[in-house]
C-alpha cells in the first residue's frame, strides 16, 4: 500500500512537472510568434496604405496574397465599383460551421510632420519613459520581449496589426497540429477608412462565396480596463454640412458691421437651438423608439467604466447628460459638430463681416434610428428657425429673395447594428475568451464608433460580433498611432482559442 502511495505521489509530481514544462514551452513559443509578428508587421507597415491612393491599395493586395497563400489559404480579389476586396478561405468541409472574419488594411491619411519619427510608414520600437516614449533599436527584442514596449506606425493598430496576429495564430495552430472545428473565411476591406461605399453591392454580388454562420470583426480597441472584450454592435453614421450666407463677399466690419447679416452669428444661433445646456437634442422625434429596460440597463452598468478616469483623461469637469452614464449615452443617436469655420482666425484674423459660415455635423446612429429620417428632422428644424434650405450655393436672385438661405449637403448613411446579448455564438465567444484568459469578459451592447459591416448582416442574415485586439490608447486615426506588444500576444492567443475550440 505504501509503495502504491509513493508511486502515485511520484506520478503526480511528474505530471505537474510536465504541465509546467508544457506551459513554459507554450510561453516561449508564443513569444517567438510575437517576435515574428513584429518583423512581419514592420514589413506590412512599410507599404503605404492611404485609402485615397489606389496604388497603395494595389501594393497591399499583393502583400496579402503572398502571406495568405503561404498559410494554405485560397485567395482572390473580389472586384467592386472601386477598390477590390481581398478574400481568403481555407479548404472547406461541409460538416463544419463557418466563421467569416472581417478586417481592413487601408489607413487614414498621414501628416508626417506631426509624427515623432521620420516616416509613419517606417515602424519604430519605443519603450515607456517618464510618461512618454523613447525610441530603441529592434535588436533589444532579441534577448527578451517586453510586452510593455510599443511599436509606432500608421495602421499598427487600425487595422494591420490584427491581420498579422491572425496569420501568426494560424501558424501556431498548424505547428501544433490543431484541427480547426470551423471553416474559416476572411474578407479584408481596402476602403474602410473612406466609408466602404461599394460594400453593400459587393456583398450582394458575392453572397454565396461569403456565406457563413456568424461574423467576427476584429477592429478597434479593447475596453479601457484592458480586459477581454466582446462588442455586440456599433453605431452607424451619416453627415451633414451646413453653410449660412451673409454678404456675397467679405465686407469691412467698420463699414457694414451692424448692417450686413453676419453668417457666423446666424449659424451659432441655429446650432444653439438644436441642443440644451445638458447636451440633449431638442429636435422633436430625434430619440424616438429607444427603450432601455431594466435588463438592458443592468448589462450596461456591468461594463467597468470609470467616469472619473474618463474626465481626467479628457480633462473636462462635467459630462453631458444624454444618458445617466457613459454606456447609456451610447444607446442614443448623437448630433455632433465635428468642424466649424467662418472668416479667418488667430494671426490671420481680419476685421470683416464673413461671407459664409460652415458647420460640419456627424450623426451617430443606433439601430432604432434611421439616418435619413434624422436628417429630415434636422432640416425641418432648420426651416422652423426661419431658414430656406438649399442644396447649392444661392444665386444672387435667391439671396435677394430669401432672408436666411442655408446650403445643406448630406453624406451617405452607414447603418448601425446590434446582435442580441443572448445569441449562442456570442456566448461561445465570451466563454472561450473567459477560459483562455481566466478573466471576466467585458460585454458591450453597442460601441460608439462605426464599422461598415451592416451589409453582411442584412444580406447574409447572420449575427455579428466585434472582438477588439488592440490597446485603448493606440492613437488610431491620429499621429503616433501605436500598438502595445502585449496586445500582439493577446491577439494571437484570442484567434488561437476561438479557432481551435468547438461550439458546444
Amino acid at each position: 500500500m505504501q509503495f502504491k502511495k509513493s508511486m502515485l505521489k511520484k506520478i503526480f509530481i511528474v505530471i505537474i512537472l510536465m504541465c509546467t514544462s508544457l506551459s513554459a514551452q507554450d510561453s516561449v513559443l508564443l513569444k517567438s510568434k510575437v517576435r515574428h509578428s513584429i518583423d512581419e508587421l514592420k514589413e506590412f507597415i512599410a507599404i503605404p496604405n492611404d485609402a485615397l491612393v489606389a496604388d497603395h491599395i494595389t501594393d497591399n493586395l499583393l502583400w496579402l496574397k503572398k502571406k495568405f497563400i503561404e498559410r494554405g489559404f485560397n485567395t482572390t480579389e473580389l472586384e467592386t465599383a472601386n477598390h477590390p476586396l481581398f478574400f481568403a478561405a481555407l479548404p472547406m468541409e461541409d460538416t463544419k460551421p463557418t466563421v467569416l472574419l472581417y478586417m481592413h488594411f487601408d489607413g487614414q491619411s498621414v501628416d508626417p510632420s506631426k509624427w515623432n519619427q521620420s516616416s509613419p510608414y517606417e515602424m519604430v520600437l519605443k519603450k515607456p519613459v517618464d510618461g512618454g516614449f523613447e525610441t530603441i533599436p529592434f535588436d533589444e527584442l532579441d534577448a527578451d520581449i517586453n510586452y510593455d514596449y510599443r511599436i509606432f506606425g500608421r495602421s499598427t493598430s487600425d487595422d494591420k496589426g490584427p491581420i498579422v496576429m491572425f496569420l501568426n495564430a494560424i501558424d501556431l495552430l498548424k505547428k501544433g497540429g490543431k484541427e480547426m472545428p470551423f471553416n474559416v473565411k476572411v474578407v479584408l476591406d481596402g476602403e474602410e477608412e473612406k466609408g466602404s461605399k461599394p460594400l453593400p453591392e459587393a456583398v450582394k454580388q458575392y453572397r454565396e462565396l461569403l456565406e457563413a454562420d456568424f461574423l467576427v470583426i476584429t477592429d478597434g480597441p479593447v475596453h479601457p480596463s484592458g480586459k477581454p472584450t466582446v462588442v455586440y454592435g456599433c453605431r452607424g453614421i451619416t453627415t451633414m454640412s451646413l453653410t449660412t450666407h451673409g454678404p456675397i463677399k467679405p465686407q469691412h466690419s467698420g463699414h457694414y458691421g451692424n448692417y450686413a447679416p453676419n453668417p457666423g452669428f446666424q449659424l451659432a444661433q441655429l446650432l444653439a437651438s438644436m441642443k440644451d445646456s445638458d447636451g440633449k437634442v431638442l429636435i422633436p422625434g430625434y430619440y424616438d423608439g429607444i427603450n432601455l429596460n431594466e435588463e438592458v440597463t443592468e448589462v450596461l452598468k456591468s461594463v467597468p467604466d470609470d467616469a472619473e478616469a474618463i474626465s481626467q483623461r479628457l480633462a473636462f469637469k462635467s459630462a453631458e447628460k444624454v444618458g445617466g452614464f457613459y454606456q447609456e449615452a451610447l444607446q442614443y443617436p448623437s448630433l455632433n459638430i465635428r468642424g466649424l469655420g467662418s472668416g479667418w482666425v488667430g494671426k490671420k484674423a481680419r476685421t470683416i463681416v464673413p461671407a459664409t459660415a460652415t458647420a460640419e455635423l456627424d450623426l451617430r446612429l443606433v439601430p432604432e434610428s434611421d439616418g435619413n429620417r434624422l436628417k429630415k428632422l434636422v432640416k425641418k428644424h432648420i426651416e422652423q428657425q426661419g431658414f430656406t434650405v438649399l442644396d447649392h450655393t444661392p444665386t444672387k436672385e435667391e439671396r435677394m429673395t430669401f432672408d436666411k438661405p442655408i446650403t445643406i449637403t448630406e453624406g451617405s448613411v452607414t447603418d448601425a447594428f446590434r446582435t442580441d446579448l443572448t445569441n449562442s455564438y456570442g456566448d461561445f465567444l465570451v466563454n472561450t475568451m473567459q477560459q483562455t484568459f481566466n478573466e471576466e469578459v467585458v460585454q458591450i451592447r453597442i460601441m460608439g464608433g462605426t464599422v461598415p459591416i451592416t451589409p453582411f448582416i442584412n444580406e447574409l442574415k447572420i449575427p455579428a460580433f466585434i472582438v477588439p485586439m488592440v490597446n485603448p490608447d493606440n492613437n488610431q486615426h491620429s499621429p503616433n498611432e501605436n500598438l502595445r506588444i502585449g496586445q500582439i500576444a493577446y491577439g494571437i492567443q484570442t484567434f488561437y482559442a476561438l479557432l481551435s475550440t468547438k461550439l458546444p
